[in-house]
């Protein structure tokens, strides 16, 4: 059984792995043998990331690449292939957020959202697929979200392209998985990090943030995701146990998804 887990002699690319949920991700594949690539946009973030793989006995690579420019990935692709080998998983976690009314969202930051959390995850995936092919297959995650099925308020632009990820996450299972190349998308419930850290902060009169209780009370496991919790369901769709798993979305929510609330007392 460990064997369908191993990840032994495997290279991953996971973006924007520097911090955060990337970062941990990266984290339990290297754990299951990977070896890690990950990029982040600015030098000084990068050589950090590196520090904190360093700590944790992890010997990963780093790279400064701007996954919106397609010349941009397919350098560092060639650069990763000539260095550790052709990528065999490749996450797609880099992204951002902008929390803004719609009506109050200029067009630049609409397509900046949606170049960073949609546009990225087609290049890097075109970058790899070909090579991907000829070794034989492969594996992509696109780290998707729960605005892949909700709306929100402010989040106009990131549930736009979250949700654009979803079908991609479909059309790439669709479009080569007769090649052995399974494409499926992990989306991350509220996960409390350091980015985070202040919608979890106690009150000046102890009770809880009113973002937290309202959190808590439309989780049914009445808490917050903690990073590793991604850990599992990383390794599963990156290892040959999820062979015959293609196009899925893996919510993990802690039942968000599955829930409709509490009824008011």
């Amino acid at each position: 059984m460990s064997n369908l887990f191993s990840l032994d002699g495997k290279v991953a690319l996971i973006t924007g792995a520097a911090h955060g949920i990337g970062y941990e991700m990266a984290k339990s594949l290297a754990l299951a043998g990977a070896k890690i690539a990950f990029n982040s946009s600015n030098l000084e973030s990068m050589k950090k990331g590196l520090e904190s793989y360093k700590a944790e006995g992890i010997d990963a690579k780093g790279y400064v690449c701007d996954v919106t420019d397609e010349v941009a990935v397919s350098n560092m692709v060639s650069q990763i292939e000539k260095e550790l080998g052709v990528i065999d998983i490749l996450v797609n976690n880099a992204g951002i957020i902008k929390r803004i009314p719609m009506c109050d969202t200029t067009l630049s930051e609409f397509k900046q959202v949606i170049d960073v959390d949609l546009v990225a995850p087609f290049i890097c995936a075109k970058a790899v697929i070909p090579s991907m092919i000829k070794k034989g297959g492969g594996k992509i995650i696109n780290i998707c979200s729960m605005m892949s099925e909700l709306g929100r308020e402010t989040v106009s632009a990131y549930a736009a392209a979250k949700g654009g990820l979803k079908m991609l996450t479909k059309n790439i299972a669709s479009e080569y998985g007769e090649y052995n190349i399974q494409c499926n998308g992990i989306g991350p419930g509220y996960i409390a990090t350091s980015q985070t850290a202040p919608l979890r902060e106690k009150q000046p009169d102890g009770s809880r943030h009113p973002f937290d209780s309202f959190i808590i009370s439309k989780t049914p496991a009445a808490r917050w995701g903690k990073p590793e919790d991604l850990a599992g369901p990383t390794v599963f769709l990156a290892s040959n146990a999820s062979d015959f798993v293609n196009g899925h979305i893996l919510y993990v929510d802690g039942g968000i998804l599955a829930y409709i609330g509490k009824q008011p007392k």
